[in-house]
């Protein structure tokens, strides 16, 4: 397994698409404001467990965005692309409850695999593609800021897990996963 350097990811707080259950992928929507508190809850997390030091990169979506300003407002903060959400293509807008009844075999249970097949969406394989190639430039202790499914994959590749795993990886809206030595834990 390829050694990394120490991690902090974070998946940006809450959304008004989140509460909805609207497929965001690459669109966007604005943080509610249990979205900003999640943010503000994240800095805590991070000035407690110090970060003096560390890299910040953070996707260029406007949620993402938005959690790192609050959740490190002192600190610069480099924009990656390649920690965008995975691309969702047709799907992206819509309600999550409208393609399950329209599409029961691929949502049945509580399973991520449907997001493999959104017509025109990028794919998990893409998504590991983009993620590795931005691990395999980390030369440091870093912060990343990031989406659910892109954090997920991401921890895959840090714990040694293939991408096809990332529904078996802990989720959930404005976290922070501290990855060190191919582990991963939920700081709270």
């Amino acid at each position: 397994m390829t050694a990394y350097p120490e991690l902090l990811i974070l998946r940006h707080g809450e959304t008004e698409w989140n509460r909805s259950g609207r497929l965001q992928g690459e669109l966007d929507s604005h943080l509610t404001d249990t979205g900003r508190d999640q943010a503000q809850c994240q800095g805590r997390i991070l000035k407690d467990v110090g970060i003096s030091g560390w890299a910040v990169y953070c996707s260029p979506q406007g949620r993402a965005a938005e959690t790192a300003a609050l959740a490190l407002p002192e600190l610069p903060v480099v924009s990656d692309a390649r920690l965008r959400e995975i691309g969702l293509g047709e799907w992206s807008g819509q309600l999550r409850e409208d393609l399950a009844a329209q599409f029961p075999e691929l949502f049945a249970g509580d399973g991520l695999e449907w997001y493999d097949h959104a017509p025109g969406g990028e794919g998990i394989a893409a998504l590991e593609s983009r993620a590795a190639s931005f691990l395999s430039e980390l030369n440091g202790p870093s912060v990343i800021v990031t989406h659910g499914i892109t954090s997920r994959v991401l921890r895959c590749l840090l714990v040694g897990l293939p991408a096809e795993s990332f529904g078996t990886v802990g989720g959930g809206q404005g976290v922070v996963y501290h990855l060190r030595d191919g582990r991963s834990r939920l700081l709270t």
